[in-house]
């Protein structure tokens, strides 16, 4: 028998504790009074173990460890795969509050892909989805050899995860329990981005990468902002949605774009373009799935969310108002309520308290699998 799937609006809340205290600072931004996240460590959390993993070929690929902050036994291992001109350092709010969860505990990894962050560079022949992926199974093989995994990709690295599913389907039979994709796509990235207004003829690194912006201005954008390219306003409305987003935040932003050098991203943009990959959706029939958009995402509109979504009619499908690209960092409540919970469905916890939502957002959920088959 089918079952309808639901709509829940998220239309307000009673909130209490941490969650109001940030709403109030965040209306108190909104007037001109204080940054909310003037005093947050962005990007500068302490890791529990930092290692480096050698590639296939020998790349170096940066990895950081972090243990429940409890000192109890993890019962998942977190895997986040960041995006496209990023680095691990793009999961700082999730590194944060899932490091403090109970109910399940988790183990988390994050790494840097090769020709980004802290790890060896890659050259055009290894600029690949394909490449990455593989250097994905080598993280795991390294770091999470056994035991139930949770995959989160942002961007392109839901892409890699995709690229593994496909590659690697026993693992996803026999050891992934969940994947969340972030902000990302199946394929036909270059149908839609930015308005070819935002390009200037007259910028120097527009004329060397000019001809990828007939299918994807946004990238290149992505591609300046790295380069140093763009203003601090060009950066905000291309990775952040929201109206009121925290200064300190386009300034993260910045600082992240300014650490990959431009003639690697350069390489990878021709793998996403020609990144397709909704057969190999069909690898996650038997995980649990999150899939979570942003409503003013300029980079990957919130269509290629619900095509990932019509392909994996079990998914759960999270729309997020008000954020860009960026959704992880700009709207990290959200967020992060959705990834508890695929995170509780996965270690089983049967009849746990829903995270409440701190804003608003729409999810759509079919029958939540709270076991594994």
């Amino acid at each position: 028998m089918s079952v309808p799937r639901r709509i829940l609006g998220v239309t307000g809340a009673v909130l209490t504790g941490p969650t109001a205290t940030a709403l109030a600072l965040a209306t108190q931004h909104r007037r001109g009074r204080v940054d909310p996240l003037a005093g947050e460590p962005l990007g500068r959390l302490p890791t529990d173990r930092a290692s480096t993993v050698a590639a296939d070929d020998g790349t170096p690929l940066a990895v950081s460890e972090v243990d429940p902050e409890d000192g109890g036994v993890p019962e998942l291992t977190v895997v986040g795969v960041h995006g496209f001109a990023l680095s691990q350092r793009s999961w700082h709010f999730q590194r944060r509050d899932l490091a403090a969860l109970r109910l399940p505990r988790v183990r988390q990894v994050y790494y840097d892909h090769r020709g980004h962050g802290l790890s060896g560079e890659a050259i055009p022949e290894t600029s690949t989805i394909e490449q990455l992926a593989a250097d994905l199974d080598a993280v795991l093989r390294a770091v999470a050899p056994e035991g139930p995994i949770v995959l989160v990709g942002h961007s392109m690295g839901g892409m890699v995860i995709m690229e593994l599913a496909q590659r690697r389907p026993e693992l996803f039979a026999e050891r992934v329990c969940g994947v969340a994709f972030l902000a990302t796509a199946a394929g036909e990235v270059g149908a839609r981005g930015l308005p070819r207004s935002l390009l200037s003829k007259y910028n120097p690194l527009t004329r060397g990468v000019g001809g990828l912006a007939g299918w994807q201005p946004g990238l290149v954008e992505f591609v300046r902002a790295a380069g140093g390219q763009l203003t601090r306003g060009a950066v905000r409305r291309l990775a952040f949605g929201g109206r009121d987003v925290s200064p300190a935040l386009v300034d993260f932003m910045q600082e992240m774009l300014a650490t990959t050098k431009v003639r690697q991203l350069v390489s990878f943009v021709d793998t996403l373009g020609s990144h397709n990959r909704y057969a190999a959706l069909a690898g996650l029939k038997h995980t649990s799935v999150l899939v979570v958009g942003a409503a003013h995402d300029r980079l990957t509109p919130f269509a290629h969310a619900e095509r990932i979504a019509a392909e994996l009619p079990d998914a759960e499908l999270v729309r997020v108002r008000g954020a860009g690209h960026m959704v992880q960092l700009e709207q990290p409540e959200l967020v992060n309520s959705a990834l508890i919970d695929l995170l509780q469905r996965c270690a089983g916890v049967d009849g746990a308290r829903r995270v409440p939502w701190s804003g608003e957002g729409w999810r759509r959920r079919g029958w939540a699998r709270w076991w594994r088959r």
